[in-house]
């Protein structure tokens, strides 16, 4: 599928983020191993995290997406297929495909938890699609499971780096082969016995982190976790919220192993300040834009774009602040405004790594050179990011420069509409779609179709604040 996009007159009105990507797989996973039923409001039922409810239903666990009011049961009605069947998916029978998104017009998520002891084999291979949440905490989670587990994606999946999380878990006990010694996907995994280990992560990832956590879970003995900088910590906080009995200070996680069962979930999940990164963007740059966007997740290890816009000169004015789900949440209003260039790097990047491609083109409107260095994470996303960011904004005029771990940006030269590409990348996809807003003439992105992955409405969205971007057959 692609997409046209033209500059609209103007931006402005009122939206509702997707629910957080990384609370949602976690919190799923999570419920899964609660005893009793947990109700989770707001989940995302993007590609990803159907991922991730797939591969849980296939260990025994009972996930249910309720209807709304006047609509339709979706999972496990009489005449419908679980929520993560294979009905309905993309691909052929030789490679592992995602599955179809589906409406957001569906309610809370229902998970029957099963308790610490009560997965089951799974008959099959647990097909974690293009998600690497899925595969890397799956892995922390089977690890300590007394049985064979063997996890796959798909092709852009299976060439992600998983060392860094089966290292670790070997240490810690389990039995884990992958190709190229367990560096690649497929992983099988034989779990159960684990013993806690003090383990400092060579690289800021809340991935990894959540994998190891949810491993000492069921590790004879404490587990204790050393950040290199803080990263997103939803793990911790549902966990501490479940009963589990964590102790976090100073980048030093301390976890112990379940002593009894964990209590069920209940709660809503805040909207995704990664899905509401575009949008801020987007009425940061364009010259007629007032956007406000509800309930956005504000836990300040994911508020470094909101951070980042306000260096640059942003008019971001953050409202009605609270609480939703154990996670600070806020209302956010952006206006049009005059941007500036500015250095990222450190500790800020953790704080804003899936929103680089979008703060890329923020820094191709804004006057002066914006680096963005310590970023070399994001040439093991979905796509290089580093490589088809800098790429894909050449392609609309932006002077980019592709540095080792970043990007170099010489703003405030025009872009022009042109052909693009997502490269099957969802947060590329949408960040195109940011800078065309601010293009001069018509901009086409093949694989329109990627942004499915973390927010299925997303054109939805843009075709309502705008009314510019149309689909091609």
């Amino acid at each position: 599928m692609e997409r046209r996009i033209k500059a609209p007159k103007r931006l402005q009105g009122t939206l509702n983020p997707p629910g957080d990507k990384s609370i949602s797989h976690r919190a799923a996973i999570l419920a899964a191993l609660a005893q009793g039923r947990s109700t989770i409001a707001n989940f995302l039922y993007g590609e990803d995290c159907l991922a991730t409810l797939h591969c849980l239903e296939a260990l025994g666990v009972a996930v249910r997406a309720e209807a709304l009011p006047g609509g339709p049961a979706f999972a496990n009605a009489p005449d419908a297929p679980p929520l993560g069947s294979k009905a309905g998916r993309r691909g052929t029978s030789s490679e592992p495909s995602r599955p179809d998104s589906v409406e957001l017009e569906k309610g809370p998520l229902t998970v029957e938890g099963v308790g610490w002891s009560g997965l089951q084999e799974s008959a099959q291979v647990l097909d974690c699609a293009n998600s690497g949440t899925s595969m890397r905490l799956l892995a922390g989670l089977l690890s300590g499971q007394p049985f064979l587990s063997v996890l796959t994606g798909d092709a852009s999946l299976r060439i992600r780096p998983m060392k860094r999380v089966v290292e670790p878990l070997r240490r810690m006990g389990a039995r884990i082969w992958g190709r190229q010694g367990g560096s690649l996907a497929p992983l099988a995994i034989y779990g159960g016995e684990l013993s806690g280990i003090d383990y400092h992560l060579p690289v800021a990832s809340a991935q990894v982190k959540s994998a190891l956590i949810l491993a000492a879970l069921f590790a004879r003995g404490e587990t204790v976790l050393q950040e290199p900088v803080p990263t997103r910590d939803h793990t911790e906080r549902l966990l501490t919220a479940m009963g589990a009995e964590l102790a976090v200070a100073d980048g030093r996680i301390q976890v112990q192993p379940l002593a009894g069962a964990l209590s069920p979930l209940h709660l809503k999940v805040p909207g995704d300040i990664s899905a509401a990164a575009y949008f801020l963007v987007a009425a940061a740059i364009h010259p007629d834009a007032d956007i406000l966007i509800h309930r956005v997740g504000m836990n300040p290890t994911r508020t470094g774009i909101v951070d980042a816009l306000r260096l640059m000169g942003a008019d971001v004015a953050v409202l009605n602040e609270s609480t939703q789900g154990g996670e600070p949440v806020a209302d956010i209003q952006v206006r049009s405004s005059s941007l500036k260039a500015i250095t990222v790097g450190g500790e800020m990047i953790p704080r804003l790594i899936d929103e680089v491609p979008v703060l890329a083109v923020a820094a191709a409107v804004a006057q002066g050179k914006t680096v963005i260095r310590d970023a070399e994470e994001l040439r093991v996303k979905e796509s290089d990011r580093i490589a088809t960011t800098a790429g894909e904004l050449r392609r609309l005029g932006a002077r980019v420069e592709e540095l080792p771990d970043g990007l170099a940006i010489e703003g405030g030269h025009k872009l022009r509409g042109a052909p693009c590409r997502s490269h099957g990348d969802h947060r590329l996809a949408m960040a195109l779609a940011v800078a065309a807003l601010a293009a001069e003439g018509e901009t086409t992105i093949a694989d329109a179709e990627a942004v499915a992955v973390s927010y299925p409405r997303f054109w939805e969205e843009l075709d309502r604040l705008s009314g510019a971007s149309r689909e091609l057959p």
